[in-house]
């Protein structure tokens, strides 16, 4: 990886510049991975030709992402089309509700056994891969014999294994992973659309 070196006070503009040019490192890295972006596309569009739903969840901007996905999906990517059963956790009445009278730690776990079936899939996005939260779901949905996909950061974490299919991006910047999730998800939402809908 090679990071950003330029200080900003000294150099903005090759503060600037370093960012951008690690940023297109760490996006273009991911051709190296396109069959595992295809597997996880094939992941998706299975459970979704044998109707089942795809969820989602994360923390902080990633949850954001989660929530990108599930509105790209639900509503429209690019194509003109029927809405797609896609579902984030992070609905502010179920987060406050559980976390208020439990813990954090099961919030998306509870949400895993409460929705998700065996025909489902788990769409997790975490740049460290230890939040706890997405790691109990990522058991929860096995336990329910559901497919589980890991977008994943900073070699994985403690996640790194645990899901049916993972991409692990190849960076230790958080907001430089969270820009390749995003970059994941719109090519996921292309293959999801013309996979079905062509």
């Amino acid at each position: 990886m090679m990071g950003i070196k330029a200080p900003i006070q000294e150099n903005p503009t090759g503060f600037i510049s370093d960012y951008l040019k690690e940023s297109a490192r760490v996006k273009t890295s991911l051709s190296a991975q396109a069959g595992r972006i295809h597997e996880i596309a094939k992941v998706i569009t299975d459970v979704y030709k044998n109707g089942g739903r795809l969820y989602a969840c994360g923390n902080g901007g990633s949850a954001c992402d989660a929530m990108h996905f599930v509105e790209e999906l639900v509503a429209r990517y690019l194509r003109e089309r029927p809405g797609l059963a896609a579902h984030h956790f992070a609905d502010p009445g179920i987060l406050t509700c559980w976390c208020n009278d439990y813990d954090f730690s099961s919030v998306y776990e509870r949400q895993v056994q409460a929705f998700m079936t065996e025909k489902d899939v788990l769409v997790v996005f975490t740049t460290s891969g230890n939040s706890e939260n997405i790691l109990k779901a990522l058991a929860a949905a096995k336990q329910k014999g559901a497919k589980t996909i890991s977008l994943l950061g900073k070699g994985g974490g403690k996640a790194k294994g645990l899901a049916t299919q993972e991409l692990i991006i190849d960076s230790n910047v958080t907001s430089q992973i969270q820009e390749a999730h995003i970059a994941v998800v719109h090519l996921l939402c292309e293959y999801i659309e013309t996979s079905l809908f062509s």
